[in-house]
């Protein structure tokens, strides 16, 4: 059980690193700055069939990353330091090939560049102690793609972290304890987490694909935004799973106390 105790001084600049890069502007913003008003303008203009359909597209393609990579996850794998810089050449690699082929290679592309981020999530979760065959993990492995900062597109959603964490932990409760559940219809409350998280990992997942459909970024274009993206969610993980790792040790309210101060 987590001991109350004070956080050591080199524990608080951790967890005020974890809150600094929570509350940093969102992806589009830090890595396409030169387009960064064009995107704006263009989100606002979406038809609401393709709006669905990004959002649709979110839910297929976490649905898809579950059972690809949650549940083939290798026990007993020995801890150690994460590899985002090999996860984030593979991400990038991926989106040469979608920048390239436009829009109409936009879902392929994103499985595959979310596919290789939750591999790079998991890599993070384990380099700070979790255990990826408990269930809590692998549902915190998911929650990092509703994590983030604040942007014009998502007022309707709590975006503080630990109202995030409510939020969405709310979606699972007396859910199944096994993954194999994901199969056995529409209301199991594993789905419904997934849902909740589809709706937020939307805004950005919105963000890559009307600039992705920006023609005079092409290829190398696509690639930047697939680099900008796997920051974005290495960036959210590094601060979910150290921010769990201190809660682990001083205790849940001791540490969100200690967030909400720094």
């Amino acid at each position: 059980m987590p001991q109350t105790k004070s956080i050591t001084p080199t524990d608080y600049a951790t967890l005020k690193a974890a809150k600094r890069k929570m509350e940093n502007v969102h992806w589009a913003m830090q890595g396409l700055n030169k387009v960064g008003n064009v995107i704006e303008s263009r989100i606002s203009l979406l038809p609401k069939k393709q709006q669905q359909w990004l959002h649709q597209l979110s839910y297929k393609v976490l649905h898809s990353v579950v059972k690809a990579n949650l549940a083939s996850m290798k026990k007993g794998k020995v801890k150690s330091d994460p590899w985002n810089k090999t996860y984030k050449a593979l991400v990038t690699s991926s989106g040469l090939v979608g920048g390239a082929l436009g829009a109409s290679a936009f879902a392929v592309d994103l499985t595959l560049a979310t596919k290789l981020m939750m591999r790079s999530i998991m890599d993070i979760a384990r380099s700070e102690g979790e255990d990826l065959t408990e269930f809590d993990t692998q549902l915190a492995c998911l929650q990092v793609f509703a994590l983030g900062g604040k942007t014009k597109h998502d007022n309707s959603l709590e975006t503080g972290y630990y109202a995030s964490r409510i939020a969405i932990g709310s979606a699972v409760k007396g859910g199944t304890k096994a993954l194999e559940g994901l199969l056995r219809g529409s209301t199991n409350p594993l789905l419904q987490f997934i849902a909740t998280v589809a709706a937020r990992f939307s805004v950005q997942v919105s963000e890559k694909f009307v600039a992705q459909a920006i023609p005079v970024l092409g290829a190398a274009g696509g690639a930047s935004i697939n680099l900008a993206f796997i920051h974005h969610f290495q960036n959210m993980a590094q601060a979910h799973f150290a921010i769990r790792r201190l809660e682990r040790t001083y205790g849940a309210e001791t540490v969100k106390t200690a967030y909400e101060a720094a």
